[in-house]
């Protein structure tokens, strides 16, 4: 939010550096982010000098060019080549010199050259109002008054504005503070407290309001009071629709707000000043002269000011015409046809209240971040509704003329009252962390406008004004009274305490960061997907019970409506992203949770999954064969992890699940730690993935569990020599290598130390129907003595012999 220091002094008798306005400001919790310097014309008008023409004549080759000498006060008269029509001797003007940089109304800025045009020299430039961007006329050049002093700056002849526009950082509690009036309420209460001000705020008056006759009364219907608590109006006659005087342009430009005419711009003045969005409608469009606020059937149609026309649901509140035509999406935008134009005579204004989430929603579905509707979202105050009716009324009065032609309807069924809350002033000591006295509390909450309405010793009782939405319990009066008190100057304790606490064991951060570090040093990215995903991956591409899926409410992206209750689809979704932006070899990780729904209750599980795909290497002048990964890549990846973290005693089972083709899973009993396998290709080309996607999906809280009461065994480094022998093994080719793998391990005992599979032959021409070949090493370690051929031929044996009768063996020779 943008908040002028020019407009805050309309309010404030202040004379303060802007730098320490806005230390004040951040102090107080309206923390500024940026700042900038401006003027009220664009480029300040630096440069450009009133001057008069001393000599005018017809430029010899062109009959509708003047050549002009100008006297700016300088030594030398200026030649100036000019083209505008009404340009004649005598005249006061204003003259851009050369090197001058003029910003035009419309368009890009350009620099003052000096230069030849049809062969006259020209060293600068005779203005017209728009060409200097304080206008919108070109007919021709501005005239100015004959007694004006030649020399004069143009940037002190037209009174340019400096101003500093602080930009604040507001959080969505600050409801009070959506306005330059709020603000410099705010303000004046931390001037007031620290910096012995009067906190007199120059609130504007409407003492003035009348109606003057009752020659255009509108009817007003609310249909949906819950969604609009209040909704007031008043007509005004004959107005005269015109350009903005330069006052109000000023202090609109300063804060980013673009201008358009006298009544459009008083509604976005009185939104910026008191926070209360307004809506102007030209009263001859209004059917049947009568507004009626209600929700209209889903799927309407209504054609918005910029010409778009949307769809409506049926939560959108809408303003009616007496047709129950849609005029405006209530607190949002306006319509086409019931607006503000160059010919409107009549207009009823509105000032109403809305709900902040109908508004939000509304907002959100149609994607129409007005500053009408970031206000209402943050909670408007719904008792300053008729206060904004007046104050603008008048200004339209002032500026557009006309006649308040009805009196205000006001309908507010239900008037919101101030919100009551118990405070204690020990609890304000307590959590302020500062010794404040009793009467330091009153006088601060004075300066807020929150009354105190009992005392009883330590006990009192406040009412919050209604503005501030976000006040509603005794910590939330505390913090208010802390951001006035001054942050800086709760005192710094001398002592430092602390407290011995022990954490949980295994440290799960700790652990997250050992398997981590890992990945990353193989070539994994971590990603971070939200937990929110769409429920269509789950009902199209893999099923799932629809009784299991969290559905959430999300106004903001729509198709993200459930909890996820499988990590895959974030890691194919960020596969996919990466694979359109030709980047299709990839490694990632995801430490993450599902959300499903069992019977009544919820279920949050944590993983860690993998995604490999695409090619095994880096692509480089050395990786010639362009490997692709595989399942095995995927498994040395996945056994890692669980060495890296000491888990072992798992069993081992195929398989083969909705989302995954042959896999693996390992497994304590019925509780799987890790499933992993090649993701089907129908899924793979459901998300438009071409190339293979092998994924794995650790059960991460069996595995932190698991850790529990893990301990570490060090042993001392064996100093005796291996032995290593290798056996090649025919075999159905349904069994696999974890079979052969279990028999050698339950068969060596404490002696074998390692199998590998090096090699694997199928041929059926050689090896027969159904066959192929295993070809492994074995490597055996005695740490208390040097083993000898016997003792290992021994175990070979049985081996050999184990293979043969329970694996139906062949041993090659």
């Amino acid at each position: 939010m943008k908040v002028s220091y020019n407009w805050l002094k309309d309010y404030l008798e202040i004379d303060m550096p802007w730098e320490k306005v806005s230390e004040i400001l951040t102090d107080i919790g309206l923390e500024v982010e940026g700042i900038e310097h401006t003027e009220s014309v664009k480029g300040g008008l630096k440069g450009l000098v009133i001057g008069e023409v001393t000599f005018k004549d017809k430029h010899p080759d062109a009959d509708r060019l003047s050549v002009t000498r100008v006297n700016i006060g300088s030594e030398e008269e200026l030649n100036i080549v000019c083209g505008a029509p009404n340009v004649a001797q005598g005249q006061k003007v204003v003259v851009a010199t050369v090197g001058t940089m003029l910003y035009p109304s419309e368009g890009d800025p350009f620099k003052i050259k000096k230069g030849k045009i049809r062969g006259k020299v020209s060293e600068g430039m005779i203005c017209a109002e728009d060409e200097i961007g304080i206008g919108s006329s070109h007919e021709g050049i501005m005239v100015l008054p004959s007694e004006v002093k030649i020399g004069t700056p143009a940037s002190q002849f037209f009174k340019v504005e400096k101003d500093t526009v602080f930009e604040i950082g507001l959080t969505p509690n600050r409801s009070d503070a959506t306005s330059q009036l709020g603000v410099a309420k705010d303000l004046a209460a931390a001037l007031k407290i620290n910096y012995n001000h009067s906190g007199k705020v120059n609130v504007p008056s409407v003492d003035g309001f009348k109606v003057d006759n009752h020659d255009l009364p509108i009817e007003v219907e609310v249909e949906n009071t819950e969604a609009c608590p209040r909704y007031a109006g008043v007509s005004i006659k004959g107005v005269t629709i015109a350009e903005s005087p330069e006052w109000l342009k000023k202090r609109l430009r300063s804060i980013g707000v673009a201008t358009k005419n006298n009544v459009v711009d008083v509604t976005n003045f009185v939104l910026h000043e008191l926070g209360q969005p307004l809506h102007s409608f030209d009263a001859d469009e209004i059917d049947g002269k009568k507004v009626i606020v209600k929700n209209l059937e889903e799927g309407s149609t209504f054609t918005t000011l910029d010409d778009v026309e949307r769809k409506l649901s049926q939560e959108d509140l809408m303003i009616c015409d007496g047709n129950s035509k849609g005029m405006c999406i209530a607190g949002v935008f306006g319509g086409t046809k019931s607006g503000v134009k160059e010919t409107t005579k009549n207009i009823f204004l509105e000032s109403a209240h809305f709900n902040a989430i109908s508004i939000r929603r509304s907002s959100t579905r149609h994607l129409l971040k007005t500053d009408a509707a970031k206000c209402f979202e943050k909670g408007s105050d719904p008792n300053i509704c008729a206060f904004a009716l007046k104050r603008a009324a008048l200004l339209i009065q002032e500026l557009a003329g006309g006649e308040i032609a009805s009196e205000i309807v006001d309908i507010y069924p239900n008037p919101i009252g101030k919100n009551q809350i118990d405070v204690k002033f020990s609890h304000v000591n307590r959590l302020i962390g500062d010794e404040l006295s009793q009467e330091e509390v009153r006088n601060i909450l004075a300066a807020m406008d929150i009354k105190i309405l009992e005392e009883n010793g330590d006990d009192f009782k406040v009412a919050i004004p209604t503005n501030k939405v976000d006040v509603t319990r005794e910590a939330d009066v505390i913090e208010e009274i802390l951001r006035i008190y001054g942050l800086n100057k709760v005192t710094i304790p001398s002592q430092v305490k602390s407290a011995l606490t022990y954490g949980q064991q295994p440290d799960p951060f700790k652990i997250k960061n050992i398997i981590g570090d890992y990945l990353a040093g193989n070539g994994f990215h971590e990603m971070m997907a939200v937990s929110i995903t769409e429920s269509k991956y789950f009902k199209d591409i893999l099923p799932v019970e629809e009784s299991s899926l969290i559905y959430i409410n999300n106004t903001s992206n729509m198709h993200l409506d459930v909890m996820r209750p499988s990590m895959l689809f974030s890691g194919l979704e960020a596969i996919q992203r990466n694979q359109n932006r030709r980047q299709s070899d990839l490694k990632l990780f995801e430490f993450g949770r599902t959300y499903i729904k069992e019977e009544e209750k919820y279920k949050e599980q944590e993983h860690l999954t993998l995604y490999v795909t695409g090619q095994r290497y880096k692509e480089s002048w050395l990786n010639t064969d362009k490997e692709q990964v595989s399942f095995y890549t995927l498994k040395t990846f996945v056994n890692n992890v669980l060495a890296r973290l000491g888990i072992n005693g798992y069993q081992e089972s195929g398989l083969e699940s909705d989302a995954l083709g042959l896999g693996i899973r390992y497994h304590r009993g019925p509780k799987s730690m890790v499933e992993f396998g090649r993701v089907k290709g129908k899924l793979s080309k459901a998300m438009d993935i071409k190339k293979p996607v092998f994924y794995a999906d650790f059960n991460w809280d069996m595995i932190l569990r698991s850790l529990k009461n893990h301990k570490i065994d060090f042993v001392e480094l064996n100093k005796y020599p291996s032995i290593r022998r290798d056996l090649a093994l025919v075999l159905d080719t349904s069994v696999t290598f974890s079979d052969v793998e279990a028999i050698a391990k339950k068969t060596g005992k404490k002696l074998l130390k390692n199998i590998d599979l090096f090699d694997v032959f199928a041929d059926e021409s050689k090896l027969g129907e159904g066959k192929k070949s295993y070809a492994i090493s074995m490597i055996f370690e005695d740490p208390s003595k040097t083993l000898k051929d016997k003792d290992v031929e021994k175990v070979v044996n049985q081996m050999i012999q184990n293979f043969e009768q329970k694996l139906g063996a062949v041993i090659r020779k």
